[in-house]
């Protein structure tokens, strides 16, 4: 039997894929999608629609070099480039990094090694934070290491009026010290990283709007008294952590995760260092936020 051209067969139209929601206040599974193999421009968009739709998305059972891991995150935007001091000797992109515990000669090979983090917003502690992330894993211990989801759309839609009313205009200081706050959420030093952004956001692509501060890095609201800062900031922590807002994350080998870092939180839960994990994550550029 004769065999298509392989231009013929690069024509062939993408296959249909599913979409299933993961649960009921964000995220859904991508089905019968292959990310090692070109996609269209239509399948890309309606995967960019889902994304949209759902902030995180989720597809299985995939097999990714670096390179093909990069490809898909480019589709996106621009990449953003690495901000953290961590090691790259076994990463060949500057917009790639290893989330890991594994060493070598006993220096470790990636970062966040282990512990439990607070939820967060990726890089907001610089002018413009990460659109996306993507995530993708290779070695998963065998308990725990999950990765926890939650609305920014949902969190602020959910507010009271009148908390709404207090946001409008605010600004919070972001402040990141990757050495002494990145599992702890402890105090960082005065030459950490930081940014003010707005309290609440607007998507440039849906025209939703989500809150933006988050436990691990946002200090204060600037221009409140302290205390009443704290007070309001605990408040909206307290609020968007709720568990009809997160979806939890338990990952298997394959797995690839993006989520949009505009109107999404994520946090991880801890686990056993003895075990091994392995997961490498690229990070698409965002722009500035505006309320």
């Amino acid at each position: 039997m004769d065999q298509p051209s392989p231009a013929a067969a690069e024509k062939r139209p993408d296959p249909p894929f599913e979409t299933r929601p993961l649960a009921p206040g964000i995220g859904a599974e991508i089905v019968g999608l292959d990310l090692s193999r070109p996609m269209s421009d239509a399948s890309f968009a309606a995967v960019e629609r889902a994304w949209h739709r759902h902030n995180v998305l989720l597809f299985r059972d995939q097999t990714l070099s670096e390179e093909q891991e990069v490809a898909f995150g480019g589709r996106f935007g621009p990449l953003a480039q690495r901000i953290n001091k961590v090691p790259t000797g076994h990463v060949k992109h500057p917009s790639v990094m290893l989330i890991s515990n594994l060493r070598e000669n006993g220096a470790l090979i990636g970062a966040l090694p282990d512990g439990e983090m607070y939820f967060h917003s990726d890089q907001c502690y610089v002018e413009r934070p990460s659109m996306a992330a993507i995530l993708y894993a290779i070695e998963i211990p065998s308990k725990g290491g999950n990765t926890l989801f939650a609305n920014g759309y949902l969190a602020y839609e959910t507010l009271p009026e009148e908390i709404k009313a207090e946001l409008q205009g605010k600004r919070a200081l972001n402040v990141y010290d990757y050495e002494n706050a990145a599992t702890t959420g402890g105090e960082p030093s005065e030459s950490a990283p930081r940014y003010a952004h707005p309290v609440v956001r607007t998507h440039p692509a849906t025209g939703r709007k989500a809150l933006f501060v988050n436990r691990l890095m946002t200090r204060e609201i600037i221009g409140m008294p302290k205390a009443e800062s704290r007070r309001l900031l605990e408040t909206l922590f307290d609020h968007q952590e709720q568990p009809q807002f997160v979806y939890e994350h338990v990952w298997r080998p394959g797995d690839l995760l993006i989520w949009d870092n505009r109107c999404t939180l994520h946090a991880r839960t801890d686990f056993d260092a003895s075990e091994r994990r392995l997961l490498r994550r690229v990070a698409v550029l965002g722009e500035k936020p505006v309320e």
